[in-house]
């Protein structure tokens, strides 16, 4: 007899609206780029969408209008964000953002690399992930870390790491989180899944920034997920076309620095976190309840409970899946897991009670829809 379980997937919501805010344009820093997006959704999305707003500088004075238009907190990089169109803010941006944040209990996520060494003029085989990995230190991450802990004690707005890859800055995180901080901290799949020392030359599907590291650092993420350091397992889905990954040159150097696995984010954490023992109901809380928590929408979002949506997956934890290019439902089907088995497959989503999402194929009627924060 097939076993099937039931399954919150609530993620699939927080994640994909991450995802709104950079790679689309206009990038969310407005209300009247919120509002444009808003226009372009009906008829196109399966699941239900939230947004991100963003902190640039110079737009300290859009952030409360934006909180009040109804998005579910905002993020910023502390580096460039690979797009001009959404430029980086430096501590003094900080300062004027989080003054107008105080009071909202909206959150502010940081993509928290801080080029502190000058390493991007590091020199190499650009076709060999070393270089790429020299490139980008762990010492970014904990740089850029331990400025955002002095703000948020500062100010005690609700901040929020995203994609952690650096083991190095947990110890800078837990003290933060012991002292009052009010911060959170995620880390992403392929971070548990993938490690540096199996990356091939030129395989720049595998670059992402922060960088994967190596296999010693992933044990550390894991031990900071059970110990409840790290709160939330998100895929950071980042896709491009596959020219701007220079499949040619195999140059990671210049590469498109993202990770395409929004589709199978349930089976790439449970696969890692079966080994690791982990039980069904610590991955629920990891990948849809924590998640709606940050996003504020606990109240309809990230468990099965009487009056929330009717959000679950029916799958089996036991079953293998063989990742393959005809399967992928993104546009672009580059990733760093083809032909990789993980366990548990998914036979269908339910989104408020209605499938999006069965036997591998998304269900024509698109019946998403927004989440904008009363």
């Amino acid at each position: 007899m097939e076993r099937s379980w039931k399954f919150n997937a609530d993620t699939m919501v927080c994640v994909m609206s991450l995802y709104l805010n950079r790679n689309c344009s206009p990038v969310t820093t407005s209300v009247q780029a919120l509002e444009t997006k808003l226009a372009c959704m009906p008829g196109k999305c399966h699941v239900d969408v939230a947004f991100w707003g963003g902190v640039v500088p110079g737009n300290q004075h859009e952030l409360v209008p934006m909180v009040k238009a109804g998005v579910v907190g905002f993020k910023c990089f502390l580096i460039h964000s690979g797009l001009d169109e959404f430029p980086n803010v430096s501590e003094a941006d900080l300062h004027l953002a989080m003054t107008q944040m105080k009071g909202t209990n909206s959150v502010l996520l940081f993509h928290a690399e801080l080029d502190s060494c000058g390493c991007t003029d590091v020199t190499g085989d650009v076709t060999k992930y070393e270089t790429f990995l020299a490139s980008r230190p762990r010492e970014w991450e904990q740089d850029a870390i331990k400025l955002v802990c002095r703000l948020c004690l500062q100010y005690k707005v609700r901040c929020h790491i995203v994609h952690l890859s650096s083991g190095d800055a947990v110890p800078i995180i837990r003290q933060a989180q012991s002292e009052g901080a009010p911060l959170t901290v995620e880390t992403c799949n392929h971070y548990l899944t993938l490690y540096a020392e199996e990356v091939p030359t030129g395989a720049t599907e595998y670059k992402c920034a922060p960088p994967v590291r190596e296999k010693s650092n992933q044990d550390v993420l894991w031990e900071a997920i059970g110990s409840g350091v790290i709160q939330t397992i998100v895929s950071d889905h980042s896709p491009c076309p596959p020219e701007m990954k220079n499949p040619e040159t195999g140059n990671f150097m210049t590469a498109w620095g993202g990770i395409s696995s929004l589709q199978f984010g349930l089976s790439l954490f449970w696969t890692g976190a079966k080994e690791k023992g982990f039980s069904l109901r610590q991955v629920q809380r990891l990948l849809c309840e924590n998640t709606a928590a940050l996003c504020h929408l606990d109240g309809s979002k990230g468990s099965i409970a009487v009056g929330k949506d009717a959000d679950f997956v029916i799958w089996d934890p036991e079953a293998t899946i063989m990742i393959e290019t005809g399967m992928i439902q993104h546009r672009h089907k580059l990733t760093p897991y083809l032909n990789r088995p993980f366990y548990g497959v998914v036979h269908k989503t339910i989104v408020r009670g209605r499938i999006v999402y069965e036997a591998n194929q998304p269900i024509p009627s698109a019946s998403g829809q927004p989440i904008l924060l009363q």
